[in-house]
């Protein structure tokens, strides 16, 4: 882990007019190397996202035996095929804060001979395993010990994968994703119902290096079917810009009045823009130009100015494609007069942190009344509101609370500390320099 540190803001943002990029996509950078692993060849991958989560990942492929190599912006991944991970009588991987790592990695383990002991920090190793322990030893892999669902685990792949049919009901990417991956080395068709459907970027990749993969819509969500053991091909793949991280830079232009702003090639996948809908509700000026299609993803500009937002009662449709950006939205809605509602959220609390409890301490903190349920969480906006002293913020090594508390300190002009700052490393490395570039007055407190 990176060395500790706060950061202190005692002032607000001034207005601007700015273009700026953001850092690449940290779901597609994840993807993209664990899919090289296992194709035949040596795939090259443009602006992979170089944080905590992406360079953990590597390392552990690397651990696998996977050759990877990076020269100036290109990532070289020396794949070898399905299940071609090498393994000791007991291979130790590390993953870090990462969830997509700790359960993708997972689905290709189970299909791979060998034992393999996953553990992270302290944060991954509270969240549930649970979700793809089920259908990965529905498969015929084992996890040790018995009855455990959260890490350190240790994981024993079968070379004998039996094709199932899995239900996937709590709309989740990772698990859906964990299953794809373990059913390309495996005999059969794998079927996966997804009742709620989450975002696509393992199905649209797997489309691009032509794996033998169906969708069908259904009245309620989607029937995938995956046809294993089909060789799979390197490829070519440039990364674009996440859209969570130009979520945090939306938000400023969108309340900094008389402000403007430009984020160039942003993934614009539509399970991943529900926060431009829901913005878009509360009558946010903000659009999506030069919109285009790349390697199976929508890849856009998304253009705002500053806009008189109004409250929302957030729509239940829109819960799985805003997921990391509820900890922004609680942020934004704190300073909108009015009552927003966040309901069917309860996924919030299976995240880095129990990201309904820890954002609503925060923002009780600075004086916002707010309201909860398991599920649910209702805001009591306060556009007058003033800090008269120092306010510090606990961030519980969540990245997402951390760069959340800071666009909130540069809204409101503090005087507020927010803590533990170092995790904002795990996903978006370049966010305090971005903002600093935006005009934003930011003190560094390293311990």
């Amino acid at each position: 882990m990176n060395q500790q540190f706060s950061v202190l803001i005692k002032k607000k943002i001034n207005k601007f007019n700015k273009t700026i990029s953001v850092e690449g996509d940290k779901s597609l950078s994840l993807r993209s190397i664990l899919l090289a692993s296992q194709c035949i060849g040596a795939s090259k991958i443009t602006n992979i996202l170089e944080s905590e989560d992406v360079l953990n990942c590597v390392k552990a492929l690397k651990k696998l035996g996977v050759k990877i190599i990076k020269k100036k912006n290109v990532h070289t991944v020396y794949g070898n095929g399905l299940s071609s991970f090498r393994s000791k009588k007991l291979t130790k991987i590390y993953l870090g804060n990462s969830g997509t790592t700790s359960r993708l990695l997972a689905g290709l383990l189970s299909t791979n001979p060998g034992k393999f002991y996953l553990y992270g920090d302290s944060s991954m190793n509270k969240r549930d395993m649970s979700r793809i322990i089920k259908p990965l030893e529905k498969i015929g892999c084992f996890f040790y010990p018995k009855g455990k669902t959260v890490l350190p685990l240790t994981i024993e792949g079968t070379n004998m994968p039996l094709a199932q049919k899995h239900l996937e009901k709590i709309g989740s990417a990772q698990v859906k994703s964990s299953i794809l991956l373990a059913a390309l080395a495996t005999a059969g068709i794998t079927t996966i119902k997804e009742e709620i459907i989450s975002r696509n970027h393992t199905e649209n990749f797997l489309k691009m290096i032509n794996a033998d993969i169906k969708i069908k819509k259904l009245k309620k969500g989607n029937l995938i079917t995956l046809a294993g053991q089909k060789n799979l091909y390197s490829f070519n793949y440039i990364i674009p810009s996440d859209p969570s991280s130009a979520a945090f830079f939306i938000v400023l232009a969108l309340i900094i009045p008389k402000s403007k702003i430009l984020i160039k090639n942003v993934n614009c996948n539509p399970t991943r823009t529900g926060l431009i809908s829901i913005l878009k509700k509360m009558n946010a000026h903000i659009k999506i130009v030069n919109t285009r299609k790349k390697h199976g993803e929508t890849v856009g500009d998304i253009f705002v100015k500053s806009s008189k937002l109004k409250p929302i009662n957030f729509p239940k449709k829109f819960v799985t494609s805003t997921i990391d950006e509820f900890p922004l939205l609680f942020i934004m809605t704190s300073l909108i007069k009015g009552t927003s509602k966040f309901s069917d959220i309860s996924e919030l609390r299976n995240k880095e942190s129990d990201r309904i409890k820890c954002m609503e301490r925060g923002l009780n903190q600075i004086g916002i009344k707010t309201r909860s349920t398991k599920s649910s969480l209702t805001i009591f906006g306060n556009p007058n509101l003033k800090i008269k002293k120092i306010i510090n913020i606990h961030t519980y090594n969540d990245h997402r609370i951390a760069m959340s508390f800071i666009i909130l300190a540069l809204l409101t002009g503090g005087p507020i500390k927010i803590n533990n700052c170092e995790t904002i490393n795990t996903s978006f490395p370049g966010f305090i320099t971005l903002i600093k570039k935006m005009g934003a007055k930011i003190e560094i407190k390293k311990k």
